[in-house]
């Protein structure tokens, strides 16, 4: 079994966390399996998702010996964070801060990335014992606020979540982010016509400016 340091190392070493964030269960999965084989290596499937927890039951199974940390997102309570371990999730994320969860994930050792927006907010956050605080959301705010709050606080692990792009991923590392979460740039990738090539290319995309950008950071 892999272990929580393991995932963790995932999602430090990637530097990136996928939002999958669709209407559909098929959606979810196709999107998901494309972008993976893209080289994402960690995943959050929101509970808004339909039949969510079986797409991670159906993900974790696939993919859960293989390296990728599947998780689920929009995690609000003690009882929906129950329901994703037991479905094989390995990542829970939530928008806000909420102990029931982070107990649950604490619990089963599985990585907890807990919402934050104000200064007050993320000390909080980490003073309850997140792995990662979730800047969200991040599009209202930018890098320059990200360095600003961490002139005082250099010790947390921030991963911005919003608005993030090739384009802009590189200004997040330089303000001192850990890692980004990213979403409709990969997860909508296929378009109308269904193409899911397009969304293993957008990963690929989306990983190189990444990796590009940590470089220089």
């Amino acid at each position: 079994m892999v272990s929580k340091l393991q995932h963790l190392a995932t999602v430090r070493d990637t530097g990136t966390v996928l939002i999958v964030r669709l209407d559909s269960e098929k959606a979810a999965l196709e999107v998901s399996r494309a972008a993976i084989e893209g080289g994402i290596r960690a995943l959050e499937i929101t509970l808004s998702v339909p039949n969510a927890l079986k797409v991670i039951e159906t993900l974790a199974e696939e993919y859960g010996d293989q390296g990728v940390l599947v998780g689920a997102g929009t995690v609000l309570d003690g009882h929906a964070a129950h329901r994703a371990i037991e479905s094989g999730a390995r990542l829970l994320v939530s928008p806000q801060l909420n102990p029931e969860m982070l107990t649950v994930a604490h619990r089963y050792q599985a990585v907890s990335m807990s919402g934050a927006f104000t200064p007050t907010e993320i000390v909080n956050t980490i003073q309850a014992g997140a792995d990662i605080v979730k800047l969200f959301p991040a599009e209202f705010v930018g890098p320059r606020y990200v360095k600003t709050v961490m002139a005082p606080l250099p010790q947390v692990p921030l991963a911005p979540t919003g608005g993030v792009t090739p384009d802009n991923v590189g200004e997040w590392f330089d303000a001192g982010v850990t890692a980004v979460g990213v979403g409709s740039f990969i997860t909508k990738a296929a378009g109308a016509e269904g193409d899911y090539r397009k969304v293993t290319r957008a990963a690929e995309t989306f990983l190189t400016a990444v990796a590009a950008a940590r470089r220089t950071a």
